[in-house]
């Protein structure tokens, strides 16, 4: 018997291209169903990440309209890794596997059968990979690369132009479910579940409609959010800058030295002004990135929740807020990380 597919589908102020993902998502469940490849119950589940717009609306009407439709409906915006968290963690109990992608139509649904054979082939996660950049503009493809290139020198262990494209099978859901960070980067901690693996190459098309929920402020926060979460390299680049001024230091001072018993000392107005300037900036710099690190300790120790599902859109499994029912509020808010 096929196992139980769950897509997984954060949305955030998607009213514009909502119903068009949603035609494309039915179209392509009914032939993996219709072939053999994924049970007849899987479902696709919109994750409503606190969206301002009618995509809650929207997601509400296509689950009335057709069981295959499921949606989470977040407490608040919570940002798109929580969002996909609480949608992968929802599903967990209910698949054998989950695909994660955007509603923007950029990735290639069609994608999804080879990920398919890859994992009935016994690969519990399956990278999507962008194969190339064509469709990005050269500050956009300059600025990704850097990133990534980044990454991988900051000792994060991500795949290279993956974005949040993946299946991952129910073991590595249980696997995910095990890691408690509140400051979330999937790309880096999906690859540290370790199980078995393999990539699927596929060409990124341009987004459908609406606009990008990635302008590049938030881009540049993403970046820094991955470096710090995953990795103390910029700790250790700090203590390497420190000693590196130290040693310079020490050969100012003999030459200052020897200076002065040579009896040619000069008050040396500009340098010790840039001096002090440099040293100035290092410190504020070496202040900016403990205090990073010092501010997600804060938010990790507090273990707040990561996200709080407001409503789950699922009869089958007899949970289904849509339709009157006498809820505690036990009952009514069950999900929450």
């Amino acid at each position: 018997m096929a196992d139980k597919l769950y897509f997984v589908i954060p949305c955030y102020n998607e009213e514009e291209v909502l119903p068009e993902t949603a035609r494309r998502l039915q179209e392509k469940m009914h032939a993996l169903i219709k072939s053999g490849m994924i049970s007849g119950d899987s479902r696709v589940v919109f994750v409503n990440d606190g969206s301002g717009d009618r995509t809650w609306e929207i997601i509400r009407n296509l689950h009335e309209k057709d069981g295959l439709f499921s949606g989470v409906n977040l407490s608040r915006n919570r940002g798109h890794q929580n969002a996909l968290l609480a949608g992968l963690m929802t599903v967990r109990p209910y698949c054998d596997m989950a695909i994660s992608m955007d509603a923007d139509l950029q990735d290639d649904i069609n994608a999804c059968d080879r990920m398919l054979e890859k994992y009935y082939s016994g690969s519990d996660i399956v990278y999507g990979v962008r194969s190339a950049r064509k469709t990005d503009t050269w500050f956009k493809r300059t600025t990704a690369e850097g990133f990534y290139s980044l990454m991988k020198h900051m000792g994060t262990n991500t795949v290279s132009n993956h974005a949040d494209f993946r299946l991952m099978s129910r073991r590595a859901l249980d696997g995910l479910s095990e890691f408690g960070e509140v400051n979330l980067f999937l790309r880096g901690i999906v690859p540290m579940i370790g199980y078995p693996s393999d990539v699927v190459y596929y060409e990124r098309a341009e987004r459908f409609a609406g606009t990008s929920k990635y302008p590049l402020k938030k881009m540049l926060s993403f970046a820094v959010e991955g470096i710090t979460s995953l990795s103390i390299e910029p700790l250790r680049i700090i203590s390497q800058l420190g000693i590196a001024v130290f040693l310079v230091s020490i050969a100012i001072l003999i030459y200052s030295l020897i200076r002065y018993a040579m009896g040619a000392t000069v008050p040396g107005w500009t340098f010790l002004a840039i001096s002090i300037w440099a040293i100035g900036g290092l410190i504020l710099l070496a202040l900016g990135v403990i205090g990073e690190y010092i501010g997600k300790i804060y938010l990790e120790t507090k273990a707040r929740p990561r996200y709080l599902i407001r409503e789950f859109l699922d009869s089958e499994h007899g949970f289904d807020t849509d339709k009157p029912r006498n809820l505690t509020r036990k009952d009514k808010y069950p999900f929450h990380s």
